[in-house]
């Protein structure tokens, strides 16, 4: 290797000795170095939502200039992205099958995308080119972050209830990818619904993720089309005093009512166990099941609320995100407590009393999900809102029962509308050396 060679080749992979001019430092060994230093600022908490669909843990406070830095492994138990803290951007993007393309064609598919993964999660560039592309003989990577680390990237693989069908595998698809019901507050796009198969794409860099987002669909080649993508943004790590829950497009404190990663009921309601119940194949052991919804917020109507009924729709403070019966962010709602007029403080038609699990049966999910604006509609209105993403061990007990009773009186529904919608059987983390869904690709 010559020495001009050798110097691209750390400055790429952050590598740097005495041969390399301080003008080499690699971007992501710049940051790294920075934050060792003592660089100061803190990461975000959790970041919300619509009502109480939105949330996460906080992450640790984090100097700003390590941002690019942190990186997410991606074997495990569980696939990336799933309890990984929310990212400040975010892309999801569903492929349909290519006509003739079955089994054999998609298990090089998932093959290529976990390779892709796995590559990009670690910082390192894309080795590039899908089969029928233009690198598919060696390829390259487009540069398009190049200098930047990992940045917290994960990415995220599901299966719809069609692929089953267009892979010949119908008799091992899980029962809890049933058709979601239909609601009365839908007004669903059935071509940004659905999908034979489905990424989810998470990074505290723009260019990162929109470097993924690119490389991984590259990789389809000729296997399939992309049938639907979706863009979202949270607040970015460092943006606030000190980790804090966020406030979603309608200004609302919101994300508090999360299940968290320490509860002890946790993993029985988020993944699936390691021996599926009846109705659940072995294949999804460790995996999850994804609802994701796109959500658009009627924000010109929702600005015209005074502050006193926009905290009535929500039920809670707009200031911290408290209860409107008194006490923090985290104090439990009173939701027995009324006021001098004898009527509850927390309006019988609150998002946050009917969404509440000790309304719904104990129902939970965990709910992780992006905010998006794709500009102004042809009314003047914004096309703004939210990615609704939630994970749960099986929606017909997570997202079903409490959309149910949501759909049936919700005082934010009428700020709201559900525009397109998909449901996802996302299977537990690949081992090393498997590739993602290969217990069922290849069983």
């Amino acid at each position: 290797m010559s020495e001009t060679t050798r110097q691209d080749h750390d400055n790429r992979h952050g590598h740097n000795d005495d041969r390399a001019p301080l003008a080499g430092i690699s971007r992501r060994r710049l940051l790294g170095t920075a934050g060792a230093a003592g660089a100061t600022g803190l990461a975000l908490g959790a970041v919300g939502g619509a009502g109480a669909y939105a949330a996460s843990r906080p992450a640790p406070a984090t100097a700003l200039t390590t941002v690019g830095t942190d990186s997410v492994p991606f074997h495990g138990a569980h696939q990336p992205g799933i309890t990984t803290p929310l990212h400040a951007r975010g892309h999801l993007i569903a492929f349909d099958l290519a006509p003739g393309a079955g089994r054999k064609e998609a298990a090089a598919l998932l093959r290529r995308w976990s390779a892709t993964a796995r590559t990009l999660m670690a910082g390192e560039p894309a080795a590039g080119g899908g089969a029928g592309t233009a690198e598919a003989d060696g390829g390259h990577d487009t540069g398009i972050a190049l200098d930047a680390g990992p940045s917290s990237l994960t990415v995220t693989f599901g299966f719809g209830r069609t692929f089953f069908d267009r892979t010949g595998l119908a008799a091992r698809r899980p029962a809890a990818l049933d058709p979601l019901p239909a609601f009365s507050s839908d007004h669903l796009d059935a071509g940004r619904s659905n999908g034979d198969l489905w990424i989810q794409i998470g990074s505290n860099d723009a260019l990162v993720a929109f470097h993924a987002l690119r490389a991984l669909q590259k990789d389809a080649g000729e296997a399939a089309r992309v049938r639907w993508q979706m863009n979202g943004f949270n607040r970015t790590p460092g943006a606030t005093a000190h980790p804090m829950t966020s406030r979603n497009l309608m200004g609302q404190i919101d994300g508090t009512g999360n299940p968290k990663q320490s509860d002890p009921d946790f993993d029985r309601r988020i993944f699936v166990p390691a021996t599926p119940a009846a109705g659940t194949p072995s294949w999804m052991a460790g995996g999850s099941y994804a609802v994701v919804r796109r959500i658009r917020m009627l924000l010109d109507d929702w600005e015209k609320l005074s502050l006193t009924k926009q905290e009535q729709v929500i039920g809670r403070r707009k200031s911290d995100g408290a209860p409107l019966t008194g006490g923090t962010e985290t104090t439990d709602p009173d939701l027995d407590r009324l006021g001098p007029d004898g009527k509850p403080v927390i309006p019988g038609n609150a998002h946050a009393r009917i969404s509440t699990p000790e309304a719904n049966g104990g129902a939970a999910m965990l709910r992780r999900p992006f905010s998006f604006h794709d500009g102004i509609g042809p009314d003047g209105t914004p096309d703004a809102g939210l990615l609704f993403v939630c994970w749960q061990a099986d929606p017909l007990k997570g997202f079903v029962p409490v959309q149910r009773k949501l759909d049936r009186g919700d005082a934010l529904s009428a700020f709201i509308r559900h525009e397109a919608s998909g449901l996802f059987a996302v299977p537990g983390g690949a081992r090393e050396g498997e590739y993602v869904g290969q217990r069922l690709l290849e069983s």
